[in-house]
């Protein structure tokens, strides 16, 4: 009976080009954790590092002709959905997807996403088109960025709030963005350029 149940729930993913749920489980062997083998849904076309947690319904999509990587020590939680269908999405190491849900799609022709390491991708933000995210960098909020650049910097724990990496929070809409180090956009609709503030507009400096 549990091989007939491992049957009927491996064909579907192998005709999508899932791993298998024996497969998934198999990820631990470098260290990855799957809370949920059942609810996860993996390309086999994944590139897959070291120590990643992957909390339920966790999407990894990746087309034959697209790349999908993802380094050592990210976090997923719930509600992750990475989907390279007609580029490439290359994320680092140590960072957080959610809690709150993330969406990343590189669904058109020239998309390709980068994220570096160590950022925080929040509350249900969305990234497509041609971005890059920086090491550091932050999303917090239900915002969905189209073609942006963050520049990265120092993580969000920094004493200099102007040395952090850049920041999106709020939500709305970012389009073709480019922030530097210490800079911080909080939008409600529409994230736009001339609102950009130096991070310690919201979070001063600890004086020593």
């Amino acid at each position: 009976m549990r091989l007939e149940l491992l049957a009927a729930l491996d064909a579907p993913r192998r005709s999508a080009g899932l791993l298998t749920v024996t497969e998934v489980l198999a990820l631990a062997d470098t260290g990855n954790v799957i809370y949920d083998p059942f609810s996860v849904l993996i390309s086999r076309h994944l590139k897959l590092g070291e120590g990643n947690v992957l909390y339920p319904c966790v999407t990894l999509t990746c087309a034959p002709t697209a790349e999908l990587r993802l380094g050592n020590r990210n976090v997923l939680h719930t509600g992750t959905l990475l989907a390279a269908e007609t580029g490439a999405i290359l994320v680092g190491d140590g960072n957080q997807f959610g809690e709150g849900g993330f969406t990343a799609k590189a669904n058109r022709p020239g998309a390709c996403i980068r994220i570096g390491d160590g950022g925080r991708y929040l509350g249900g933000a969305s990234v497509f088109g041609e971005c890059s995210l920086g090491s550091g960098t932050q999303l917090l909020g239900a915002i969905t960025v189209d073609s942006c650049k963050l520049a990265a910097g120092a993580p969000f724990s920094d004493a200099d709030p102007d040395a952090r990496a850049a920041v999106l929070k709020g939500s709305g809409t970012a389009r073709g963005l480019v922030l530097e180090v210490g800079q911080v956009i909080l939008g409600n609709g529409v994230f736009r350029a001339e609102d950009v503030k130096p991070q310690a507009f919201y979070h001063p400096k600890v004086k020593s």
